[in-house]
């Protein structure tokens, strides 16, 4: 074994999660330990440091457990890392469009927000909407209440 070995706080440390959440990897089988003393201490290399922050920034990433799991499980039979490779870029793919989707409409919110608030800062008689006033209205383009009939 080379490189560092670390205790499950040290590791827990370098990772910046709690031990608490260490154990629960290594409970679902998302985590190792490279071996266990006498005592039933565990011991991890840098390798399991690097799955560590592997699944951190999956998390951070919106992966669920089970998504990260199978392809820290795949990990395991994949020596060339072709089908992890293959996975994540499918996976990311997908997660790209949802937030692509998720910033469109987070955008068109934002854009309901502004113009609602101009418009409440006009000075414009809301309590007449509709009315007479919506043929010349500014915001008669994004009003769901204006209506032809007062053309």
């Amino acid at each position: 074994m080379s490189g560092k070995i670390y205790r499950i706080g040290d590791l827990a440390r370098k990772a910046g999660v709690s031990i608490r959440t260490v154990r629960y990897y290594e409970s679902i089988g998302l985590l190792q330990a490279s071996f266990r003393s006498k005592g039933g201490q565990r011991y991890f290399d840098d390798k399991t440091l690097v799955v560590l922050r592997r699944i951190i920034e999956l998390k951070n990433l919106d992966f669920s457990l089970d998504n990260i799991k199978s392809i820290v499980l795949m990990s395991r039979e994949d020596e060339d890392g072709s089908k992890r490779r293959n996975e994540l870029l499918h996976q990311y793919r997908n997660k790209l469009s949802l937030a692509i989707d998720k910033k469109l409409a987070l955008e068109a919110q934002i854009d309901g927000f502004s113009w609602h608030i101009k418009q409440l800062e006009s000075g414009i008689d809301f309590r007449e909407c509709p009315g007479k006033d919506c043929k010349n209205c500014k915001f008669r383009d994004k009003c769901i209440f204006f209506s032809e009939q007062f053309d």
